[in-house]
């Protein structure tokens, strides 16, 4: 079973519903999670907040944490809050990094990615050092996304 099947799956189990906000990864987890039939069940919606003034205007990240850089486990964890509070739903994830090639920092390298969930009670956030091309870096942030997802609606 895919991991968007599993996800999905449990969320219909629990009731839950699911958002999602995307910056490196550009909306490829909400596809993934919509290419599941029934989706629509958990799947409430998603924001693809490409540039740091979406960041802040549509999900409500702090100015402050932007000037520092668009992509840091704060950036992270105050998408998938402003997300989940938004789009009022259970679960939100935000994921925000460097897919490359280009774009990368000393600090914050090419395939730097913050994976944040946030549910009730809790905002969890992972950093990934992925070493790919722009599309595995993409793939694997989701895959790294999906993961949490599943390990959060499982642990409730």
């Amino acid at each position: 079973m895919r991991p968007e099947e599993r996800l999905g799956e449990l969320l219909v189990k629990k009731g839950w519903t699911v958002s999602v906000a995307e910056s490196c990864t550009g909306g490829l987890l909400a596809a993934r999670i919509t290419d599941v039939a029934g989706s629509s069940r958990y799947f409430r919606g998603g924001v693809v907040a490409y540039q740091n003034e979406a960041k802040e205007r549509l999900l409500g990240v702090p100015a402050r944490a932007v000037e520092r850089g668009g992509v840091s486990e704060e950036i992270a964890r105050a998408m998938a809050q402003g997300c989940r509070e938004r789009l009022q739903t259970d679960i939100a994830l935000g994921i925000t990094g460097i897919a490359g090639p280009g774009g990368g920092a000393r600090r914050t390298p090419v395939g730097t990615v913050y994976v944040a969930i946030d549910s009730p009670g809790e905002t969890r956030c992972e950093r990934f050092s992925f070493s790919g091309d722009r599309a595995s870096n993409r793939e694997q942030a989701v895959q790294a996304a999906l993961k949490m997802a599943i390990e959060r609606t499982v642990t409730e």
